[in-house]
């Protein structure tokens, strides 16, 4: 959409209905739950210890700012569209999580002294709600207002490591359980997922695919997590796959081609034992899913198919005049076609893209 056609006006708009909506779901549930008689509380083990520092309240309390502000960013109708849905989702969808599985802070939360984080703090116990804990509705924001603020030109570092600086303040100013965190990125992916920016847009594709990526590793994390809490340690194994997951979901993001092989084709071993898992579900897939086994002529002399396996190629007829091409980004190619003569590993499948420039090179 042309920039010009987003007004002013459309942003006010969005940013007030957004406003009401947080406004009377959160106060809503809030007042709801104040009136039960017992609310529960879920903390971890190894969090009863968290430790409580005063000055990042004020990371914390500019949640708000960022809400006001990120409405008046989007560069686009869709943009602003996008953030609606996505603003809109996460406050229902975590006002309907505070009604049913209602939640409270429990640590005590220690006098403050300076007189000015004192002040903020009393201002949270006037205003804030104890109640509305699972998803933490300042996670899943910050995660939304990254997806708008990571366009700046200027400054982008700087409010990614305010964000970052936010969300940790969820915990160290004795808000939020670190469930309520996990519960809140967890809410921030899904909407990702189903409110996609540009969909049909090849070029953002991969973020699509990233947000998969992002939310089955926290999803892993919560598993992880609840499951060492109440069946034993053996669990927390799945912290493997899940950051390894949240990885893979970075490396998307970023479209970085050669986040697995390098420009040879091989996968180091350090790599093989960081993303066995990855590399494991994609061999099983390999071994027992993949279709077009037979190489198919698409042009004179010009093949295509899946990786082979040996008897494949042994039947293909292989020789050393044949150039092979190995697109794949996340396995290896077998080593009868990597010790071609001529071989080229050009790992864009899945991840990456290619001008029409560098295919015709």
């Amino acid at each position: 959409m042309d920039e010009k056609r987003l007004t002013i006006q459309q942003k006010i708009y969005a940013f007030l209905l957004c406003t009401i909506v947080f406004a009377l779901v959160y106060n809503g549930s809030a007042r709801y739950l104040s009136n039960l008689e017992e609310i529960p509380s879920f903390v971890f083990g190894f969090e009863r210890t968290a430790p409580f520092i005063p000055w990042t309240i004020i990371p914390y309390m500019t949640s708000g700012v960022f809400f006001c502000l990120v409405f008046f960013l989007c560069r686009n109708k869709e943009e602003l569209k996008v953030l609606t849905q996505r603003m809109l989702f996460v406050t229902v969808t975590a006002g309907i999580g505070f009604l049913l599985f209602p939640l409270k802070f429990s640590l005590l939360k220690p006098e403050t002294e300076n007189s000015i984080f004192g002040y903020s703090f009393r201002f949270l116990k006037t205003f804030d709600s104890p109640f509305n804990q699972a998803p933490s509705l300042h996670i899943a924001y910050a995660f939304i207002f990254w997806s708008v603020f990571r366009n700046l030109k200027k400054g982008r570092t700087l409010v990614m490591i305010w964000l970052i600086l936010l969300g940790i303040s969820t915990l160290t100013t004795y808000q939020h359980h670190s469930i309520d965190l996990i519960t809140g990125s967890i809410l921030a992916h899904l909407c990702f997922i189903l409110f996609p920016y540009r969909k049909n847009d090849f070029l953002y594709r991969n973020d699509q695919v990233a947000n998969v990526y992002f939310l089955s590793g926290w999803i892993m994390i919560l598993a992880a997590l609840l499951l060492n809490e109440f069946s034993g340690k053996f669990w927390l194994f799945l912290l493997w796959p899940a950051l390894m997951s949240l990885w893979v979901g970075f490396q998307y993001q970023k479209n970085n081609i050669y986040f697995l092989k390098d420009r040879k084709g091989n996968i180091s071993w350090i790599k093989k034992v960081c993303y066995a898992p990855y590399l494991f579900i994609y061999w099983i897939f390999w071994k027992f899913f993949r279709k077009n086994k037979i190489p198919v002529e698409i042009l004179p002399g010009i093949y295509i198919s899946s990786r082979p396996d040996a008897e494949v190629l042994h039947n293909f007829g292989i020789t050393d005049i044949h150039s092979v091409y190995d697109l794949s980004a996340e396995m290896e190619e077998i080593q009868a076609l990597k010790k071609q003569p001529i071989y080229h590993s050009v790992p864009f499948l899945d991840i990456g893209y290619l001008e029409v420039s560098t295919v015709k090179n």
